[in-house]
């Protein structure tokens, strides 16, 4: 269907279109650190053209089935598999993911995304009609919510797309994506997939930076904004949003606790949570980036997670971090460390080509630290000890973030404790990091609201009518 080394190109209305001024965007490969395609620069005319292709389909996908929606989405499920090749070519291309570890973790989650909203698009819950006044008939009708604008990060680009359209076009809306600047790649060549499966204007792609993203959210036909992104980014556009009262949708950053208690396995779950912490290179926001260790086990966990650590292989095990500007985020935290803090493992960026850098772990730092404060979005851990439950969950609250934790014990009723005190959105207990359709992703504090996956994502695109007969 498209090699990836050919220009990106937005999807707007059924077609593949340049950005309207020429414009473009160098997309760089960050194993490699070299310009592998160009991607469309867009401008506010071309948000606008995406708007409005989107609010002439709205016309007619609004009033689509629930089952008619639903085979599209399973249709465009299965030509993704079709198209595995071309899919994990332009999401390497763009992210530096080792190509095996995305075909095999990530694009079967991916899929499974589409066809459970699929099926969810035709089992929405809804209260039973009923006679509230005396001689009328009240019932509720769920509608969709119109046009969505929905901003993608650079860490997950294919998945978060999925994420955010599936939904959306279950719930009979249409949408504008924006992808990140640096990661286009793998969502306008879902937008062609999809085009064979969509009328035109259900599903648009318009690539470009910032601005772009502030021309859609502004724009008058979006109606709600979904936005998966940094702390910053989300401030920004929940404050634009407001100007029109638009409905906003905010999945931001993560800086998650995990509680590893005093009578774990050390080796089997220092051996777990290396995996996992590391994965994408860290760049995660549910990352387990800060190991919460019971003083008893703390010296051979830290001995044990630092040996795993050392072990994992870049290029193999992790990808590069994004970009040059990442990458110097996070060799500057490590550098601004305090003296009471110690590598133990890793620390340094690796020597070109790309963006890579050694996994590294952290140990004798302080809550007040900014690397324990501070979301790193890198292949950093670091790891605290403590004596007691209630010291620990007071450690593990005791940042802005409330996104994702976990807690490890063979103790039961501890863990249930742990997954009422936890101000998180999710609470894993004795592992990390998994997700399922079924379930919603989302959180609480800086790490912002609404929710991801599950029934709880679908409902987020829809509003609520009443009718009295």
């Amino acid at each position: 269907m498209v090699d990836a080394r050919d220009p990106v190109l937005n999807h707007i209305g059924g077609a593949d279109l340049p950005a309207a001024s020429g414009a473009v965007t160098q997309l760089v490969d960050p194993a490699t650190g070299r310009t592998h395609t160009t991607a469309p620069l867009s401008a506010r005319v071309d948000a606008d053209t995406a708007c409005a292709a989107a609010a002439a389909a709205y016309e007619r996908w609004s009033t689509t089935t629930p089952a008619e929606r639903g085979r599209a989405l399973l249709r465009i499920a299965d030509a993704m598999e079709a198209h595995a090749d071309e899919l994990t070519a332009a999401e390497s291309g763009d992210t530096g993911k080792p190509p095996a570890l995305f075909r095999a973790d990530e694009l079967p989650a991916i899929t499974d995304t589409l066809r459970y909203f699929a099926g969810a698009a035709r089992n929405l819950p809804g209260a039973a009609a009923g006679e509230y006044a005396e001689g009328r008939t009240s019932l509720l009708r769920r509608e969709p919510v119109g046009v969505c604008a929905q901003i993608t990060p650079w860490n997950y680009p294919l998945m978060m797309a999925a994420w955010k359209i599936g939904p959306a076009i279950a719930a009979g809306n249409t949408t504008v994506v924006k992808p990140a600047d640096t990661t286009p790649s793998s969502t306008a060549l879902l937008a062609r997939i999809a085009a064979e499966h969509l009328p035109p204007g259900v599903f648009n792609v318009v690539c470009g930076d910032r601005d772009t993203g502030r021309a859609l959210v502004a724009h008058p036909e979006t109606r709600l904004v979904a936005v998966t992104g940094s702390v910053r980014a989300g401030r920004e556009i929940a404050a634009a949003a407001a100007a029109d009262i638009k409905r906003v949708h905010l999945e931001l950053g993560g800086n998650a606790p995990v509680i590893v208690h005093g009578d774990v396995d050390v080796e089997s779950t220092a051996s777990q949570l290396a995996a996992i912490a590391y994965y994408n290179a860290g760049q995660d926001c549910t990352a387990p980036t800060r190991l919460l260790v019971h003083a008893d086990v703390y010296d051979a966990f830290v001995d044990a997670f630092a040996a795993y650590t050392g072990a994992l292989t870049p290029g193999t095990d992790f990808g590069p971090l994004n970009n040059a500007s990442q990458l110097a985020s996070v060799q500057n935290l490590l550098k601004r460390l305090p003296g009471h803090a110690k590598v133990v493992a890793g620390g340094s960026p690796l020597p070109g080509p790309g963006f890579f850098h050694e996994a590294t772990v952290v140990t004798g730092v302080r809550q007040a630290d900014e690397i324990v404060q501070e979301e790193v979005f890198g292949p950093v851990v670091t790891v605290q000890s403590f004596t007691d439950e209630s010291e620990v969950l007071r450690l593990a609250n005791d940042v802005r973030y409330g996104l994702a934790a976990s807690v490890w014990t063979n103790d039961l009723e501890r863990a249930m404790r742990a997954t009422r005190m936890l101000h998180t959105g999710i609470v894993w207990v004795n592992t990390h990091g998994t997700t399922v359709s079924e379930m919603p992703h989302g959180g609480v504090g800086h790490s912002g609201y609404g929710s991801d996956l599950s029934l709880s994502g679908l409902l987020d695109y829809t509003q609520v009518k009443h009718v009295m007969l």
